[in-house]
């Protein structure tokens, strides 16, 4: 059985000039173990369909799917309260951008607790301590005071660890990283990339890495799944992807990789997510 399995995932917003699909049927699977790569541009709907099913979308979201199953249950037809005892243990986030999703008004040990005590339970003394074990393991140095820190007395590369140690507090069985890297420099970028799979092998985890960065998908991935306004454009394992790609806007993205050898100006791709032409994700 697959630890996550979607199928014909439809998103809509409402806006002044109609409804807006930003997910038009989306199909995926993850397994355990496994880690599955949404690669696409900005706005091709890569965040939008994982913040659906965890029901983490405005209430005027519009969310539809003919399956939509996390271990087997079922994600769109459950209570919001059987959903916040998934969402956070069972399946856990880590969102675009730490010094967002972190909230300023209490430190970071605080915010890692909460975690704790809402999902587990753990009296003080055992939050504390895997407070501690959590920092530790994510590489954050001199755990004990960190936990006292306020988000903004902490760098963009700490905050990023923190966020991952609050995704794992709960040792859960599929972790989905949002851009990850996002606004790190490079050398951060790559400790970030190395810490998030050596406690996906560790831990077992299944994973899905949402990321417009091809490097980052040769590097982290098994199977890609390709969006393109909404729409799934290819899915694949990895190494077919890159030596034998099907589709047209697959190729496309694949061209616009920078490379150093050559210095060639790099081809760009026609059209805007919302407004431009399609017709190269068209082609199949």
């Amino acid at each position: 059985m697959a630890l996550l399995e979607i199928e014909n995932l439809v998103v809509e917003f409402e806006t002044a000039s109609g409804p807006f699909r930003a997910v038009d049927g989306v199909s995926l699977k993850v397994d355990e173990r496994e880690v599955l790569a949404i690669v696409g541009e900005s706005g091709s709907g890569k965040s939008v369909s994982m913040l659906a099913i965890m029901g983490l979308l405005p209430w005027t979201a519009k969310v539809s799917a003919d399956k939509a199953l996390f271990n087997g249950k079922d994600m769109l037809g459950m209570s919001q309260s059987e959903r916040r005892r998934i969402v956070g243990r069972d399946v856990a986030m880590i969102f675009q951008e730490p010094m967002a999703s972190l909230n300023p008004c209490f430190t970071v040990g605080y915010q890692i607790e909460e975690v704790l005590r809402f999902h587990l339970g753990l009296d003080r003394k055992k939050r504390h301590a895997r407070a501690v074990e959590l920092f530790t393991q994510v590489g954050i140095p001199n755990p004990e005071e960190r936990l006292s820190s306020y988000p903004h007395q902490m760098s963009g590369g700490q905050c990023q660890r923190v966020m991952i140690a609050m995704a794992i507090a709960c040792n859960p069985k599929l972790l989905i990283a949002d851009e990850p890297t996002t606004a790190l420099d490079v050398t951060i970028q790559k400790q970030i990339l190395d810490l998030l799979m050596n406690l996906q092998a560790e831990n077992g985890m299944g994973m899905i890495m949402i990321t417009h960065n091809m490097g980052v998908v040769a590097e982290t991935a098994d199977r890609v799944i390709v969006q393109y306004k909404g729409r799934k454009m290819e899915e694949a394992d990895v190494l077919s992807l890159f030596e034998a790609p099907k589709n047209a806007y697959t190729r496309a993205l694949l061209a616009a990789l920078p490379d150093n050898a050559t210095g060639d100006r790099l081809p760009t791709i026609a059209g805007l997510m919302l407004e431009g032409n399609a017709s190269v994700a068209a082609s199949q």
